[in-house]
């Protein structure tokens, strides 16, 4: 299994990063392939100009091709998923999340903000035709703490308990999706088969 985990944050010290980061190891530990993207290390002018042909947004559209599912993960400004997150999902194609499912993640400074996910980054990820999005994580930033140097951040003992709980329905929804039928080996059975009116 493949998946893409995308970073929303143009930050470095992100918490929506450090959710990121735990999503990958939990997945890791399954036996999951886990390709990572962040917004932040994307030449600014391709997002902007929408640079198709540009060797790392190619390299970006091929793994979500190839991906069985994808981690979103952003901050929310201004109640709604980062502006830069937005102009990479701008640059996938029509369906391109047809047969995959997405865990997507959003992190701010209040509760306020905690329907960000359904309202905002939801509807752009059924635009894309995902076959199932999950219900999402939300945290608010009293729920992630830094760590100091090189001490890895803290999760509240609640988030990680819901963190846990969306990955276990995640890897379970990757294992049950349906397999897409290679249209050529489609073709093959349309010819080969008895037809009788």
């Amino acid at each position: 299994m493949l998946v893409v985990s995308i970073g929303g944050s143009p930050s470095l010290r992100s918490r929506s990063g450090v959710l990121l980061e735990r999503c990958k190891h939990w997945l890791q530990g399954q036996g999951v392939e886990v390709v990572n993207f962040q917004v932040r290390d994307f030449v600014a002018e391709d997002l902007l100009h929408a640079r198709f042909d540009s060797p790392q947004v190619l390299n970006f559209l091929e793994l979500v091709e190839q991906a069985d599912g994808l981690v979103v993960a952003t901050p929310v400004y201004k109640a709604s998923f980062s502006g830069a997150l937005k102009t990479l999902l701008d640059l996938l194609p029509e369906r391109a999340l047809s047969h995959k499912v997405v865990l997507p993640i959003a992190t701010g400074g209040s509760i306020a903000h905690m329907l960000s996910i359904d309202y905002a980054l939801k509807p752009v990820l059924a635009a894309l035709k995902a076959q199932e999005t999950l219900q999402g994580i939300f945290a608010d930033d009293s729920q992630i703490a830094y760590g100091e140097g090189s001490a890895k951040a803290q999760l509240s003992p609640a988030l990680q308990e819901r963190l846990n709980e969306a990955l276990e329905l995640f890897h379970s929804a990757l294992a049950r999706r349906p397999k897409p039928l290679d249209p050529r080996l489609l073709n093959e059975r349309l010819l080969s088969s008895r037809w009788s009116i």
